[in-house]
């Protein structure tokens, strides 16, 4: 399996505290049948990275993996703050691609309800080849979600929900409904240590939406398919559509 959201890089942003927490993380990932994951530090205003550094960072850790004999992937990425967005160079767009392959960005909604401007700086990346995988949007909920939802994808954006919300009895079934009507992409665990938080695994979510009719039987499309074309850089088109 594939995770394309964690924050596994030691020492950049609120992540990984230091290495070993990094290989805890990945031990856990490994534990989970998870082979790669996408080192995504938070791009926005709030966290000072580097993005000129990243490239080396997930260079150093894949070195420690091999070394400890991890059998764990780091590939390059980024989280990528909606109001932070316009403010990038192509290159630096590029450096935090998921992959690295200049085809996918992760995008982090504003606070709040979902927003014409996400819309449309989505819309905005298209036009320049690029898409979108909108990052844990269970959490902006309103009552305008699934059709907030349905607009981006209608534009090309994949939905990536977070695991533990899927694991977690008071958001499963909202986020199985979105399931059912073809608004979950992929799952991702989001994790930021092992020492608290959201565990670095995504096989518990999955088994949770083995019952979804739309969904249930595409489960390998969602964990490894479709997040190995996007870090391959390539497109990428859902098995299934959203509801009528």
């Amino acid at each position: 399996m594939i995770d394309l959201h964690c924050h596994i890089l030691p020492g950049v942003d609120d992540g990984a505290r230091d290495l070993d927490d990094s290989l805890a993380m990945a031990r856990q990932a490994a534990g989970d049948g998870i082979g790669l994951v996408c080192a995504t530090p938070h791009i926005r205003h709030d966290h000072d990275v580097v993005i000129g550094e990243l490239a080396e960072r997930v260079a150093a850790l894949n070195h420690e993996l091999s070394a400890q004999g991890i059998p764990v992937e780091v590939a390059r990425g980024g989280e990528v703050a909606e109001a932070a967005l316009d403010g990038l160079t192509p290159g630096e767009l590029m450096a935090v691609s998921l992959g690295g392959a200049g085809r996918w960005v992760l995008l982090e909604p504003a606070p709040g309800r979902l927003s014409d401007g996400l819309l449309a700086r989505v819309e905005s990346l298209r036009r320049r080849g690029v898409g979108a995988v909108i990052a844990h949007p269970e959490r902006h909920w309103g009552e305008d979600l699934p059709e907030r939802l349905e607009a981006l994808v209608a534009r090309g954006a994949l939905m990536q929900i977070t695991a533990a919300a899927l694991e977690n009895t008071a958001s499963e079934p909202a986020l199985i409904e979105l399931a059912e009507r073809g608004l979950v992409h992929l799952v991702a665990s989001d994790s930021h240590s092992s020492h608290f938080g959201r565990p670095m695994t995504v096989s518990g979510a999955l088994r949770r939406l083995e019952g979804a009719s739309r969904v249930g039987s595409h489960l390998d499309w969602i964990s490894r398919q479709a997040p190995e074309a996007i870090v391959r850089g390539l497109d990428v088109e859902p098995p299934f559509g959203t509801a009528a």
